[in-house]
């Protein structure tokens, strides 16, 4: 298949004494969903930050379509990157946070438009016809001029997943995309991640939405206290899990 789009090998991570990733090892396939599934604690979000380098690893290699992420390797060690290259290898990383962190003073076709004109240097005429595109791929062209005060969360969420688009990723991060939902809205934005999946696109995603993971996953990966316990077809993990701990867990969420 090629490069992977993701590739992890011990990858370790402490925050003082605690270490929250005990050494993961993880590859993505292009054009793979991955389901990261786990108890709060588990070291999922950590995992998924450590992709695009908000959090730096303490010990490991991890890579993004064959480009180790936040390093360089020389003399056979790895030396941390520049925070300029950093961004720049970043760029073509899109990232999904619980909360939606869109800039209340823009409305939702001047939030998707902001990084595609300050970072990538694109003109305002161009972005603005890509961000209003990217809100009808999403389901709010008509809300382009609305501010997120005036969206419910989920449109907010998905305004906040156009924003990632926006700059042409080839990888889409999603952190527990929905926990932060009404009940009643969580619906939309998975049918957004569901069209994004069937347009091809990479996604590993932190949820707790079993549903989404055994219909739209490629892989699931079950974590528990920093370690993969369990990983494969989620038709199997999710439906029948060899291991104890995995067993346990979704007997609880079920």
């Amino acid at each position: 298949m090629g490069t992977p789009m993701v590739h992890a090998e011990g990858v370790r991570k402490s925050f003082g004494r605690l270490e929250v990733l005990q050494g993961i090892d993880l590859t993505v396939e292009r054009g793979q969903v991955c389901c990261l599934l786990g108890p709060s604690g588990s070291g999922k979000s950590t995992f998924l930050r450590c992709i695009n380098h908000l959090e730096k690893l303490d010990g490991g290699r991890l890579s993004v379509d064959g480009a180790l992420v936040g390093y360089r390797e020389h003399g056979g060690r790895l030396h941390e990157l520049r925070e300029k290259e950093v961004a720049e290898r970043r760029r073509e990383i899109g990232m999904v946070f619980q909360r939606f962190n869109l800039f209340p003073h823009m409305t939702a076709i001047e939030n998707v438009m902001e990084a595609p004109v300050r970072v990538a240097g694109v003109s305002k005429a161009e972005a603005r016809a890509d961000a209003q595109r990217l809100l009808d791929r999403v389901g709010l062209g008509d809300k382009a001029a609305n501010y997120p005060s005036q969206l419910s969360g989920g449109q907010q969420q998905r305004v906040a997943i156009a924003r990632a688009l926006a700059m042409k990723p080839k990888l889409m991060l999603f952190d527990e995309p929905t926990s932060a939902l009404d009940p009643e809205l969580v619906g939309d934005v998975l049918d957004v991640m569901r069209q994004l999946a069937a347009d091809g696109m990479t996604m590993v995603v932190v949820t707790h939405e079993i549903g989404f993971a055994r219909e739209v996953g490629d892989t699931a990966v079950f974590m528990d206290g920093g370690v993969v316990v369990e990983a494969g077809d989620p038709r199997q993990v999710l439906v029948d899990p060899r291991q104890e701990r995995t067993k346990a867990f979704l007997s609880k969420v079920l």
